[in-house]
């Protein structure tokens, strides 16, 4: 019951953040740092999608090393690819897996398991939330799911971010156009797009041409 508990104050903390924050930079950290202690993990790291290099870029990670991080590039390919095509993916034991990318580098690090989610906003992957323990680990159907939940709120808060980034810059650009100083040469009537030098418009008249 405790461990039920304490996923949902994971959840929450994360939704609450979500509504209070635009910045992806803050909610990135917030759910990688809620997940390592959620599951009591060695690490977790949030990884996003470069369709253009076909590689997976890190975005924030809790808990593992700067030399771990520094590794290498991320081939989406060849780095637990499945979990962004299949769902979710537990690997027990990392130094015998063919789709681990670095092994050597995960050993060092004292990584034995990965539990590997991907994000996905409207059927297309964004990245993978990926958790690590020190220890082998037979995840449950419980840790599966809590992950997959805090990763479906993980591609909300990128998207909402991705929008209102958007929406911002919309609004600075129509604050520049109503900008006086741009204005000064080109006054408009409420007639939006009617310059004032048109004139008004006068009755129709009924007579023919």
């Amino acid at each position: 019951m405790r461990k039920a508990i304490m996923n949902y104050e994971a959840i929450l903390k994360i939704t609450q953040a979500v509504a209070m924050s635009r910045d992806p930079e803050e909610v990135t950290l917030l759910i990688v740092e809620s997940v390592k202690s959620a599951l009591e993990a060695k690490g977790c790291a949030l990884l996003l999608f470069n369709r253009k290099t076909n590689e997976l870029e890190l975005a924030a990670s809790h808990g593992l090393s700067e030399d771990y991080l520094n590794k290498g590039p991320l081939s989406a390919i060849r780095s637990i690819a499945d979990s962004l095509k299949d769902g979710p993916v537990a690997i027990a034991d990392i130094s015998d897996d063919p789709r681990i990318q670095y092994p050597e580098a995960a050993g060092k690090e004292g990584i034995s398991s990965i539990l590997s989610v991907p994000i996905i906003m409207q059927g297309k992957p964004l990245g993978a939330l990926r958790v690590y323990s020190s220890e082998p680990w037979e995840v449950s159907l419980e840790e599966v799911n809590l992950v997959q939940a805090i990763a479906q709120i993980a591609g909300m808060a990128l998207e909402m971010a991705r929008l209102y980034k958007g929406l911002k810059d919309s609004i600075e650009l129509l604050k520049a156009a109503r900008d006086p100083r741009t204005l000064k040469s080109r006054k408009w009537t409420p007639y939006e797009g009617v310059p004032v030098s048109a004139g008004k418009v006068g009755p129709i008249s009924k007579e023919a041409p």
